[in-house]
């Protein structure tokens, strides 16, 4: 175990961070359960590298910088890639009967087992500290080596032309990704083995959506990474019906149905990680569009702390979800990571002594410990019809994946006033206007005053790439629009990202920004005499301080996190 008091001492001792954020930093982690490290990399105290350094420095295990580090695939090949992603290694060096493993947690007892175990006990091994990033970075790149366009999928890709021997034309360095663990293949044809292609390089290069969009002379193939769609590739036309009948037979979704939508549902296992696939079919002018939804399982489990919570948001939003009851609102557009906030909260929360129930539609990640129920139209499961069946159930907790009517609405009310923690949804713009939302929906304003405790409106941005982050100077007229002084100009350095082999043009990966509300009585006053969302903001930015979504992405591009121009996409600065 670290003791936070001695390695906050060896970070004050070996990096820039001063006592007194160390005490800050102690005070965060004492009430959030969190690594003191992990609390410090989250305020921007302290860099991801300069906490694994310091980390070996208190268990006595090196550091290696895997950026610097050639891999050895001989040495990586020992053990399987899924192993290497559960518990976050991966071999580096190989010297006589003993491994070097760059681990994340050199002091993880059950990795390094495994690891003897499916060496047949042939090696001693000798862990060393790298940062996650490196690691999984270094798992990427090892796999793009060892999964290389092979002759067999060559003759996959040419096989799928048309008539005219016109091959699909690939925008990029196709690669070979197999699924392993898992065998998507049901015989030998081309367009079996070119939809596992397309769906293993999704997966494997983080896409949250796969489009297969038919046009008039060919089939579109894109995909969503980090909140952007991006062409990937294009299929020739006459491959579409049978692109798209392979997908539904996946799915379970009938095949001569063409002229209505249809939705089904995928489950795979690739690179060790468990994916759900929702497909959903629309008809259009050129034949039927499919998307694929991704959803990484894994990826849900990734705590409130590396959400992107400024550490003031944080300690405010773990006070919220660990009241007794109340409404606590997450607002934001489709795609905003509304979902995975909810999910982060209730881990955080799901102790043995809690009864926690869901209410969603669909079901997009399955939590252990807690009593998962499905939306089902037809079967007369609505939001409503299962919210009130749950307050039959004797619960502590309910989360309600979205607030969509009034007589939903009402029923999370009626539970948050009855002693209930309620979680939910609702699609507004910002904070403010969520209390304005519940009370144009039909809810009484002395029962919206009386029920909801907080509201958190958020957003994601794309990070820049740490691999190719550099300095940008932005003109003097961005520090106006920004509010910052211009005088500041020469002192004050944005970054931006040059673009490199492990980024999507100098992005990669996303975290949130966020607006968290407190409702006080003079918010409760405002609803009760049903003051305007705007009344609402003004008064939470100018007299309880509340960060907008704007200024904390403007912090975050101060912190070097992300770029001015993205901050303004997706805060629709102008």
């Amino acid at each position: 175990m670290l003791n936070p008091e001695v390695i906050g001492q060896i970070l004050v001792d070996n990096t820039s961070l001063t006592r007194d954020q160390l005490e800050e930093a102690l005070r965060i982690s004492e009430d959030t359960h969190e690594f003191i490290g992990r609390v410090l990399v989250n305020m921007g105290y302290i860099t991801e590298k300069e906490n694994a350094i310091c980390m070996g420095m208190q268990w006595g295990v090196p550091f290696v910088d895997l950026d610097d580090t050639p891999l050895d695939e001989a040495a990586a090949r020992l053990i399987p890639e899924s192993l290497m992603r559960r518990h976050k290694c991966i071999p580096i060096h190989v010297d006589g009967n003993r491994v070097t493993v760059a681990m994340e947690d050199p002091n993880n007892v059950m990795a390094i087992d495994q690891i003897r175990v499916h060496t047949n006990y042939a090696y001693e091994v000798e862990p060393v500290i790298a940062t996650e990033d490196d690691i999984l970075g270094a798992i990427g790149r090892l796999t793009s080596a060892q999964q290389r366009l092979s002759d067999e999928l060559r003759h996959v890709l040419s096989a799928v032309g048309d008539d005219d021997g016109t091959a699909v034309e690939d925008r990029k360095p196709v690669e070979e990704l197999v699924v392993d663990d898992t065998d998507l293949l049901t015989g030998q044809s081309p367009i079996v083995k070119l939809v596992q292609m397309v769906i293993s390089r999704a997966a494997r290069q983080g896409a949250s959506d796969i489009h297969i969009q038919p046009e008039e002379t060919l089939v579109r193939v894109r995909y969503r990474i980090d909140g952007m769609l991006q062409d990937e590739m294009s299929v020739p036309k006459a491959a579409q019906s049978t692109m798209v009948a392979r997908v539904k037979v996946m799915a379970n979704m009938k095949i001569d149905q063409k002229l209505a939508p249809q939705g089904g549902r995928i489950g795979l296992l690739i690179g060790g990680r468990d994916y759900d696939f929702r497909v959903s079919t629309l008809p259009s002018q050129f034949g039927e569009k499919l998307v694929m939804r991704i959803l990484d399982r894994s990826s849900v489990s990734v705590g409130l702390g590396k959400l992107g919570f400024s550490s003031e948001n944080l300690s405010e939003f773990e006070r919220l979800i660990t009241r007794a009851f109340g409404i606590i609102l997450v607002t934001g557009p489709t795609g905003s990571g509304k979902s995975t906030t909810l999910y982060s909260a209730l881990e955080r929360i799901n102790t043995p002594e809690k009864n926690i129930l869901t209410v969603e539609d669909p079901v997009e990640y399955e939590l252990s410990g807690l009593t998962q129920c499905q939306v089902n139209e037809r079967a007369g499961m609505t939001f409503a019809s299962i919210l009130r069946e749950m307050l039959r159930q004797d619960p502590d907790i309910i989360m309600v994946g979205e607030v969509r009517d009034r007589e939903t609405a009402m029923l999370a009310t009626e539970a948050a006033l009855t002693g209930h923690l309620v979680l939910s949804t609702l699609h507004t713009n910002d904070a403010a206007g969520a209390v304005a939302r519940l009370v144009e929906m039909g809810v009484e304003p002395f029962l919206v005053a009386s029920s909801v405790i907080g509201v958190l409106a958020q957003r994601l941005v794309r990070k820049i790439c740490p691999r190719c982050r550099v300095p940008f100077s932005p003109p003097r007229e961005a520090f106006e629009l920004v509010g910052l002084d211009p005088k500041d100009h020469e002192n004050v350095v944005f970054y931006t990202g040059k673009g490199c082999e492990f980024c999507h043009n100098g992005y990669r990966g996303r975290l949130g920004i966020f607006e968290l509300l407190r409702i006080d009585d003079a918010i409760r006053d405002m609803v009760l005499r049903k003051g305007s969302a705007f009344e609402v903001a003004q008064y939470a930015v100018h007299k309880i301080h509340m960060t907008s979504l704007q200024q904390d992405a403007i912090h975050k591009v101060m912190q070097g996190v992300t770029t001015l121009e993205e901050a303004y996409r997706v805060t629709h600065m102008e």
